[in-house]
Parts: C-alpha cells; sequence; structure tokens
C-alpha cells in the first residue's frame, strides 16, 4: 500500500448523479473534495434514462445540452387496446443517456474545483470519531467526512452501517437503436404500461437514436421480471417487428417500507458517526415508478449542505441534519407514492381497465395530476388527498393511515 497521505474537507465515494452533485456544491462553497469513481467517465449504466421536469428547477441551466429528447406526452396502457394519453404544453420529462448525463455531472464537479480519482475502487472505511480513513488499491487517503454514493451495493454503506438491508425490486433494461424513425421518437412519447408486470410496470422512452424499454416487477421469484419482459416485448404493439436486444438487469433500491409510515424511523439511518448516504446507496428511490435520479441528485445537495454547516460550525452543526433535511422534504412524498402503489399495484389489471372504461374522466384526471408530479406542479401527498376525498370511507380507512 502506498504510503502518502492527504487530508480533505470531504471524501465521496461514487461518482453518478448523487456524488457528482454534492462534489460539485461543495467544491463551489470552497471546500477541498476527493472523489473515487471505480470506472473511467463516460461509463455504460444499465438505466431507462428518464428525467422528471421538475429536476430543471435543481439543475445548472446549462442541463440541456445533455438532453435526448424532451417529452410532452405520456401514454399510459393497461392492456393492448385500453390507453390514456396526457398531453403538456411545458415539458413532462426529459430523456438522457446515462453516460453523457452522468459526465457531465462530473465535469461540472471537476470544474469547480473537486479533485477526482477515476478507475480506483474504494476497498475500506474507517469511520473515526474526528476523521475517516478511505483505503484504496492505491493509497490511503484522510477526510473529515465521507459521502456515500456508490450505489446499491454501496461499500460506505455496507462496512459504516452494518446491518442496513432494504427493499431492492428487480428490473429489466433494453435499448433499441438502428430501427429507422419509430413514432415516440418523431413524436416524443413515454409510455407506461401496468399491463406489462403482475405487480409493477413497464415503460419505453425515446432517445435520439432509438428506444430505452423495460420492465420493474415488485413480485418476487425467479421467473419474474424475466417472463414479464417476454410478456410485455412480445405483446406491446409498440414494440411490434423491433429486434430487441437481451435485457441487462439492475435492482431499484426502493424507500423502505418504514418511510410510508408516520411515526416510524427514517429508512434506519442515513449518518452514522462521520459517514453520509446519497442517492441509491441510501435507498432513496421513489417507491410507486422507481425514479431515482431526481432524488439522488437532490439527496447529494442536501448532504452537501449539512457537510459545509458542520465543517464551517463544527460546535453548533451536526451532520444529524442530513437526515432531518431529507426526512423532512422526502418522507412524506415517499409515504403518499407507497400507499398509491399497495392501491395500483394491488388492483387486479381487470379492474383497472374496469376502472378506465366507468369513471374515464376522474381516471385521466388522476393520470394527469401524476404528470404535474413530474412538473413539479403537484405532489405525491396532494394526489393522495384527493383520491381519498373520493375513496369511500373504509377504504380511505384502510389506506389512510
Amino acid at each position: 500500500m502506498a504510503a502518502s497521505s492527504y487530508t480533505y474537507d470531504v471524501i465521496i465515494v461514487g461518482m453518478g448523479p448523487a456524488g457528482a452533485s454534492a462534489a460539485f456544491e461543495l467544491s463551489q462553497r470552497g471546500f477541498s473534495v476527493l472523489a473515487f469513481e471505480k470506472h473511467a467517465h463516460p461509463r455504460y449504466k444499465i438505466c431507462g434514462g428518464g428525467l422528471s421536469a421538475r429536476i430543471s428547477k435543481i439543475l445548472p441551466d446549462d442541463f440541456s445540452s445533455v438532453v435526448e429528447e424532451i417529452v410532452h406526452r405520456v401514454q399510459f396502457t393497461y392492456g393492448t387496446q385500453e390507453s390514456f394519453l396526457i398531453e403538456s404544453s411545458e415539458p413532462i420529462a426529459y430523456m438522457i443517456m446515462r453516460q453523457n448525463f452522468d459526465q457531465w455531472l462530473v465535469e461540472k464537479a471537476r470544474q469547480a474545483g473537486a479533485a477526482i480519482h477515476e478507475e480506483e475502487t474504494v476497498i475500506e472505511i474507517q469511520n473515526g470519531e474526528h476523521g475517516v480513513d478511505v483505503i484504496t488499491k492505491q493509497g490511503r487517503y484522510q477526510g473529515q467526512i465521507v459521502i456515500g454514493a456508490d450505489g446499491v451495493m454501496s461499500v460506505v454503506a455496507q462496512q459504516c452501517f452494518p446491518g442496513r438491508s432494504f427493499q431492492k425490486i428487480p428490473a429489466l433494461e433494453s435499448e433499441v437503436q438502428g430501427e429507422g424513425m419509430h413514432p415516440f421518437q418523431k413524436n416524443p412519447t413515454a409510455l407506461i404500461s401496468l399491463q406489462a408486470a403482475k405487480k409493477g410496470y413497464g415503460w419505453i422512452f425515446p432517445k435520439q437514436q432509438g428506444l430505452s424499454l423495460g420492465v420493474g416487477e415488485f413480485v418476487k421469484g425467479a421467473k419474474r421480471p424475466k417472463q414479464s419482459f417476454r410478456d410485455f416485448t412480445d405483446q406491446e404493439p409498440m414494440l411490434s417487428g423491433l429486434n430487441i436486444p437481451a435485457p441487462l438487469g439492475y435492482p431499484l433500491p426502493i424507500a423502505h417500507a418504514s418511510a410510508y409510515k408516520n411515526g416510524k424511523a427514517w429508512l434506519g439511518k442515513l449518518v452514522r458517526g462521520r459517514a453520509m448516504l446519497v442517492g441509491d446507496a441510501g435507498h432513496l428511490v421513489d417507491p410507486l415508478l422507481g425514479e431515482g435520479i431526481y432524488y439522488a441528485i437532490r439527496s447529494g445537495q442536501l448532504a452537501a449542505t449539512s457537510a459545509a454547516d458542520m465543517l464551517g460550525y463544527p460546535t453548533t452543526c451536526r451532520l444529524d441534519n442530513y437526515e432531518a433535511l431529507v426526512a423532512k422534504e422526502f418522507g412524506p412524498e415517499f409515504r403518499a407514492a407507497g400507499k398509491l402503489g399497495k392501491i395500483i399495484y394491488g388492483m387486479p389489471h381487470s379492474l383497472h381497465r374496469w376502472a378506465g372504461h366507468r369513471f374515464p374522466d376522474a381516471y385521466q384526471r388522476v393520470l394527469r395530476r401524476y404528470c404535474e408530479i413530474l412538473q413539479g406542479k403537484e405532489t405525491y401527498q396532494g394526489l393522495w388527498t384527493r383520491i381519498l376525498k373520493r375513496l369511500h370511507w373504509p377504504v380511505a380507512e384502510k389506506y389512510g393511515t
């Protein structure tokens, strides 16, 4: 092991959206930041690449340079013929390729002054009372705080938060390229299918060079979501005739069930000693449709704020404030999203179709409200409250607490 030792204010492990956002924010404030990424950017990342339009409020203005498509239309399907189309004059979602988007974020952090070591893997973290030691195959580095932004299999979480294990749902994703211009590309449209999975969803997202498509499944079993992916690609009319490559799998670390219940502890812990968890490492993923990038970036920003406060005012500020900020901003939304998921994924497909046929206007309004959540005009809490008002009392009592 190399003998050299360096001291930094903050060491960040992982340079995806969460880690790069934290590095950018801290470096802009004048703190010394060292960040590790085990791969070299740009690196391929399995991901649908759909960003809710509200993300524009928390990113630098020039993020449009890495946007593949701007989506103004979302088609919700519940079978081969039943569908609802939501259109908006304002963007509903932005489509990106993760290798380009992540590299853009990393360059922002580097330009702000962060020292970034790519292709250097962290193998051990020693979380002490007054600082941290981060050990890689190349050397040993010292800092006052470590931020774990190293994904669902986080080394920081494993070593600094022992016993921390939460729900992950399996997802499969593939990309279709070189098939000619698809209708969803000509008039950029995203598709969300609840028929695609037994309890879950399928998606088709338009990109400049083709389509991203996949399935997320809330049912455990050896055949899931492989069977759901096969059914989706075989039965979805918008995929007919396309040569679809074999999918790649990845786990979605959705927010823990305790986040859905008022009065329960938030996700175990996001802070322990001098260590913090952000993004997928902290299981900060929307439990309804698995949106993670918005929460990754926002959690990185919140972690940077708390780290900066503690470094600037060590006698009065604590890192625990980060956990309080996340609980306040994300907790109520994740709770409402979890309750909505219980209804949506608990309903048989036939009941979705019946509700759509029986109450088409009300169903369309709910879907439009969901798109407004993506735009930042509505919240999961607001949508949940509206739904409860329309449910019969016994149903409201079952899901409303």
